[in-house]
């Protein structure tokens, strides 16, 4: 097992702003963020349709679980019960709770105020939060330290946001993922961009404290034995994902000054099986 190295930094978390999710995600058209950078590199159409707000961004029952998972394993129990409404109702034919997706339990969430959490995902969350508290190295990077902080500063001479899971003040940045097979979560980084996600986060925090930083996944099964994994993406990942994201900067600039958006399949291509 790879133990975490410690290195020597102090980073002043008072850099990090406090700011609810709803807020920060409003100010998408005026800051770049990173899942907008990884939407351009993927197909710069379906950035600019997002960005023209030409695609509702609306709240699947997965995103929701997963922000619910987020709150739950980051800023503790406390946080996770005033902000989500634990339960639902009880439908009295059956005694038994209304399902997620019936009327009457979005009736009974939208009464609460709050975004709703049925019973039947409510041990998942728990299962989930257990997972990465069985992982002692994930223990120790989130021990101490500040849960979404949010970052605005000019990077790559664009306006740029970010929210950080969490940081520690003397390791370093740490973001929680799940995933559906922890032997797979290598493959999955790659394909999901993880290396570039992470790579805006750290340039991000140094613009704002002059120092790159360690950076960690913690990682979490979704389902039997949710096992909980932490990797330390290296130097040269973030190097190699850091220039890849100047480079996508730089054509994003470029697709703005002439108003051109592919989709990256404009040319024909071959398809060769063999």
């Amino acid at each position: 097992m790879t133990e975490i190295e410690e290195p020597e930094l102090t980073i002043d978390l008072d850099v990090l702003e406090t700011e609810p999710a709803d807020e920060y995600h409003a100010q998408a058209t005026r800051y770049l963020s990173s899942h907008q950078l990884i939407d351009f590199m993927n197909c710069p159409w379906l950035y600019r349709k997002k960005q023209l707000g030409l695609m509702q961004r609306e709240e699947t029952a997965a995103m929701l679980i997963g922000r619910a998972t987020h709150c739950r394993i980051l800023e503790g129990r406390d946080a996770y019960e005033s902000q989500f409404a634990l339960g639902g109702p009880i439908n009295p034919k059956t005694n038994k709770p209304f399902g997620r997706d019936t009327q009457a339990f979005r009736g009974w969430a939208e009464a609460q105020g709050k975004p709703g959490v049925h019973y039947s995902d409510m041990d998942l969350i728990e299962n989930l939060a257990s997972g990465v508290s069985m992982n002692s190295m994930a223990i120790d990077l989130l021990l101490y330290g500040r849960s979404e902080g949010v970052i605005r500063t000019e990077y790559c001479g664009l306006a740029s946001q970010a929210r950080l899971d969490w940081v520690h003040p003397h390791m370093g940045i740490a973001d929680v993922k799940t995933t559906s097979d922890l032997d797979r979560f290598e493959f999955e980084a790659k394909r999901w961009r993880y290396p570039n996600q992470m790579a805006f986060y750290q340039d991000m925090l140094a613009k704002v404290t002059g120092e790159l930083v360690p950076v960690y996944l913690i990682a979490v099964e979704k389902s039997e034995p949710f096992r909980c994994g932490v990797w330390q993406v290296s130097e040269q990942t973030l190097k190699q994902a850091r220039r890849e994201n100047h480079a996508a900067i730089d054509r994003l600039k470029k697709a703005h000054k002439k108003d051109h958006w592919p989709t990256g399949y404009e040319t024909m291509r071959l398809l060769n099986a063999s």
